[in-house]
């Protein structure tokens, strides 16, 4: 599949190269390490500044960056795929490159120039974006308090964000605000200028360690070319940020099979009920198994459907044909809420049911198996289902616009 077959030079975007045999060949070993401490790391509430890191030095911020100017050409489906595949091993550490890799998306939707071939180098160089748009009961542009002041050649950030996810391993920070004339921007500032504070108060029962606390900027420097109006930022913004989620969704319902059907192979004996007093040969408690991984299987197929659907959001963005874009968004928008309500259900039900298969030892606080659920319910937080058939449905018979009104900060984001 091909990100675009636009000429070189209205974007960075270019035909995807990465076939998934090489993309795993070089990240499923990290990924495969990561696993490895993420019981205890959960336990103890252990942040994975580590894990992070070996992800930095493996060159995963810039797995989306065209081969030609040293990335992996990955296509937006590989990278969700990547992302689930990272989040079956480590939930928390997936949904932390979230922020990153949409703003590096976003520097790859812009016209070529100094300013962005600059932001290319960092990432190039593993420099990590988090981020920072959320307030406290703000829906809408219209209610940021946040504020980005011109001041001679460059902006002064001042504010108060939370759900600041990935902030406490970046190097950057992407922040929304208001800027001169009530027009918002976004701008990018340093993550250890003594204007910034993080505090770790981030008090949900899952993704504990994705540093989703708050944030303040007190008169925080960004230069000229690190500021952009958020309006510009690119189209299919909201889709890749609600498929990132949908990519940890995905794994956590991979997850849950795999550490079920552990739990199930470990059981020494059955209840006297039980069709078999063998655990493994009982067939009620495979079906239970084997319903779980109908779930996984539903899971993947509609993250593969909406990355797809992205990719030629991606394709359409950079051949400069607006109609086409237009329809493609419609069709993307479409792609994701239709994923959002299979994933989320998929991820649920495989995350309670997996314990009919299990006796009380399932339970038991060394498996930590009540992860799963505590994870995917906060991340099924994060953009509310309860609207999304409704939409789906007025689209299909009444033909109303299922594409969100702009005017609201619709990332895919937490809303409170």
């Amino acid at each position: 599949m091909t990100t675009t077959d636009a000429p070189a030079g209205l974007t960075y975007l270019r035909p995807a190269t990465a076939t998934a045999a090489e993309l795993s060949e070089r990240f499923q070993p990290i990924f495969d390490r990561i696993a490895e401490g993420t019981v205890a790391r959960e336990k103890d509430r252990i942040f994975p500044h580590d894990q992070v890191q070996w992800l930095k030095d493996a060159g995963f911020g810039r797995v989306r960056i065209p081969v030609e100017l040293g990335g992996f050409g990955a296509s937006l489906e590989q990278t969700f795929a990547l992302l689930a595949d990272l989040a079956e091993a480590d939930a928390n550490v997936s949904h932390i490159w979230r922020n990153h890799l949409a703003f590096v998306e976003d520097r790859l939707n812009a016209a070529p120039s100094q300013t962005n071939d600059r932001w290319i180098q960092r990432f190039l160089a593993g420099e990590f974006v988090g981020g920072g748009w959320t307030e406290a009961n703000n829906g809408t542009f219209a209610n940021l308090k946040t504020t980005v002041r011109g001041n001679g050649d460059g902006w002064l950030v001042s504010g108060a964000k939370f759900y600041a996810t990935g902030s406490l391993y970046a190097d950057w920070l992407d922040v929304l605000g208001k800027g001169d004339g009530d027009t918002v921007l976004t701008a990018l500032v340093r993550r250890d200028d003594p204007g910034v504070r993080l505090v770790d108060d981030w008090n949900g029962f899952g993704q504990r360690t994705t540093a989703s606390g708050s944030a303040t900027y007190t008169d925080v420097p960004a230069a000229e070319g690190d500021v952009f109006p958020a309006g510009e930022r690119f189209v299919y913004q909201g889709h890749f940020y609600q498929t990132a989620v949908l990519a940890v969704l995905t794994g956590i319902t991979r997850a849950a099979l795999r550490d079920g059907t552990s739990a199930l192979k470990a059981r020494g004996r059955n209840y006297p009920q039980a069709l078999d007093p063998d655990p493994t040969r009982d067939a009620q408690l495979l079906q239970v198994i084997g319903q779980v991984s109908v779930y996984a299987f539903a899971a993947g197929a509609a993250l593969r459907a909406a990355g797809h659907a992205i990719d030629l959001v991606a394709a359409a963005h950079a051949s400069g044909d607006e109609v086409l874009r237009k329809q493609r968004v419609l069709e993307a928008e479409v792609a994701t809420v239709h994923a959002q309500l299979a994933i989320i259900d998929a991820a649920l039900q495989a995350t309670t049911t997996v314990f009919d298969a299990l006796g009380a030892s399932g339970v038991s606080e060394t498996l930590l198996l009540d992860r799963h659920w505590r994870n995917a319910r906060t991340l099924a937080s994060h953009n509310p289902r309860v609207y999304k058939a409704r939409i789906l449905g007025d689209w299909i018979v009444n033909g109303a616009d299922p594409v969100p009104d702009l005017t609201f900060t619709h990332r895919g984001g937490q809303g409170n």
